[in-house]
């Protein structure tokens, strides 16, 4: 709106600053020039010793002079102010004799000739100058005073954004993956809707709606669902746009907003990433944390306060629920907590379908397939991936994404775009392949492995290469068995570097770091040792859903310490000679699967489940797996 008025609140600057451009362009030729015939006071001197003057008049409060010719012509000229003509004509040497006719007139009041307006205009210009300079200054000064002003009484008004939900183009139509979290968010369409079903029955509406989960998850997508198709007024608001440095702002503008809330009700307020104001009370003393807490005392109080007669639901998200404070998750407030995970294959593929609507998808592409290779992907990850195919057919000229663009985006998204520019020496590149190789072959001779998907020696952000399995099926469960298969062929790559090559290089350094932190879990989170028994070691604290370990307090004694370590070197241990044994017995395939790799720098897909497809015959009692 500020921007519709900006003429009509500067109209005072705009008119000033054309009148200043039409001063300093049209004044000029407005002017009056010297008359015509205006000659020096020197030549009228000389024409008047010769004679050829007959009269020359003049006026007692002007410099100006009118000389009258024997011809019949006139002339214009100017005296030295400080002398009368007769003075001037004698010091310049003028006989008594020969001085012409002169005549006094008694003044000639405000009016001079057009020459000195001219002159008089050429000094008064640059002045006129400075002074339409000096009134631009100050109208502009006074204009930000103005916005100041402006801004001061706005300081507290709430900044949401406020949408008309029929106009909101998403709607569930738009959103996979969430079947659970669509229906209770229905619900609330269904309240908003028709609140008369469900008060015949006595349920009143829910104050709010908690969407937690991971990044990615759909969380702000699903809000602006809800909006779509419940077609009422949207806020949507950052939980950090409450907070200002100053103590009590953040408490108005909840007030402003829930104002404004209650005037469009029935509506819906939306606080994205709400844990930035509603963490938990008293974690800290003055400074931030007294506008941080007064504005979430504020919150509360408007969502469930002496006023019960408004139709009024808060939708917040975020993805640290474990840092809120208690009053918020309380009933009356949050009443519901939806939880949104990442999507498992069959939501995968949905969210698939709804990303690729309107992209042209070649014949071969698989969209069943790719959600099988994209297991932990978030939603937003999967459209990245659809999105970043399209780039690279459109960057090779192509009318279709193709199967190619898409196996080539998930690389792109989980390790970045290849390096092919990168030069390394044809040792490294070797160590590398057999490295990769060391992986793939031992991981497709365990029987609770996943199945090899694809090896590459192409180097991609901080890798030189990777190995990547395709999961058969989503887990949510791991067993013992699958933890120890999982050091195994984790420990692989070094162990076919040293077989080959007679030492370690440092491309097994991430290998070995999470070898062992898995043999660490697998001791003392999962109760997973034989020797230590079912029992957890180490109170640990991490982020809800971000999986990040904050720290880990030590409950056990130095001999217990020590017995851990113990139990993680021989989990470790066993793995690696495991992994020794496999690749001995099938050294041969190694060398040639490796020599391949390094000519072919890739190998994935069937051809490389074929290449891998060995004898059943297994080491020490383990049978290959079944190619998928």
């Amino acid at each position: 709106m500020r921007g519709k008025n900006w003429f009509k609140e500067n109209s005072a600057l705009v008119v000033a600053g054309l009148g200043l451009l039409l001063f300093i362009f049209v004044f000029p030729l407005l002017v009056a020039a010297p008359a015509e015939g205006q000659v020096p006071i020197s030549t009228v001197v000389e024409k008047v010793k010769a004679g050829e003057v007959a009269k020359i008049t003049t006026s007692e409060d002007s410099n100006f002079l009118t000389v009258h010719y024997k011809s019949g012509d006139k002339a214009l000229s100017r005296k030295e102010p400080h002398l009368t003509l007769l003075e001037y004509l004698t010091r310049a040497g003028v006989p008594l004799d020969q001085m012409p006719a002169i005549e006094v007139s008694g003044g000639r009041g405000w009016l001079l000739p057009a020459a000195t307006y001219g002159q008089l205009g050429a000094m008064l210009l640059p002045v006129l100058l400075m002074g339409g300079l000096v009134l631009l200054l100050l109208l502009f000064a006074r204009r930000q005073v103005g916005d100041s002003t402006d801004q001061a009484f706005s300081f507290g008004k709430s900044r949401a954004r406020r949408f008309v939900g029929g106009l909101q183009n998403t709607t569930f139509a738009d959103v996979a993956g969430v079947q659970e979290a669509k229906e209770e968010l229905w619900e609330i369409v269904e309240f908003l809707k028709h609140p008369e079903r469900f008060t015949a029955v006595g349920a009143r509406m829910p104050k709010g709606l908690l969407l937690v989960g991971p990044p990615g998850t759909g969380k702000t997508l699903l809000a602006r669902a809800v909006a779509g198709e419940a077609g009422v007024p949207f806020f949507n608001i950052s939980g950090s746009e409450f907070v200002e440095m100053f103590v009590g702002v953040g408490a108005s503008r909840v007030r402003d907003l829930f104002q404004q809330a209650k005037a469009h009700a029935p509506c819906i307020v939306f606080v994205d990433e709400i844990d930035a104001v509603g963490r938990q009370r008293g974690a800290g003393l003055g400074g931030g944390h007294d506008e941080r807490e007064q504005t979430l005392n504020q919150i509360l109080v408007e969502m469930d306060g002496f006023d019960k007669n408004t139709n009024v639901i808060v939708m917040a998200a975020t993805n640290r629920p474990d840092v809120l404070d208690p009053a918020l998750l309380r009933p009356g407030r949050f009443d519901r907590q939806i939880i949104l995970d990442r999507p498992d294959l069959r939501g995968r593929k949905a969210i698939l379908e709804v990303h690729a609507r309107g992209k042209p998808l070649a014949a071969d592409v698989d969209l069943e397939q790719l959600a099988k290779q994209t297991s932990g992907f978030s939603g937003a990850d999967l459209e990245n991936v659809i999105n970043e195919a399209a780039i690279l057919a459109a960057r090779r000229g192509a009318r279709q994404i193709e199967r190619g663009d898409l196996e080539e985006a998930i690389d792109r998204v989980l390790s970045g775009p290849a390096r092919k520019s990168r030069l390394i020496s044809e040792k490294e590149k070797a160590i590398t392949a057999y490295h990769e190789i060391g992986h793939a072959l031992v991981a497709r001779l365990l029987p609770h492995a996943d199945p090899v998907h694809k090896v590459t020696i192409v180097a991609r952000g901080l890798m030189g290469g990777y190995t990547r399995l395709l999961p058969a099926e989503d887990r949510q469960l791991w067993t013992k068995s699958q933890f120890t298969d999982t050091l195994c062929w984790t420990l692989a790559g070094s162990v076919a570097e040293e077989m080959i090559f007679g030492e370690v290089s440092t491309g097994a350094a991430n290998d070995i770091e999470r070898a062992t932190n898995l043999a660490r879990d697998m001791v003392c989170r999962y109760g997973m040792s034989e020797k230590l028994g079912r029992v957890a070691f180490g109170h640990r604290e991490e982020m809800l859903f971000l999986g990040r370990e904050i720290a880990q307090q030590r409950n056990y004694s130095d001999q217990v310490a020590y017995e851990i370590d113990q139990e993680i070197h021989r989990l470790i241990e066993e793995a690696r000679q495991r992994a020794e044994e496999l690749l001995t017995t099938h050294r041969d395939n190694l060398v040639h699967l490796s020599e391949l790799l390094i000519q072919r720098e890739t190998l994935e897909g069937e051809e490389l489940r074929g290449l891998l497809a060995l004898p059943q015959e297994g080491v020490g009692g383990y049978q290959p797996a079944v190619a998928s």
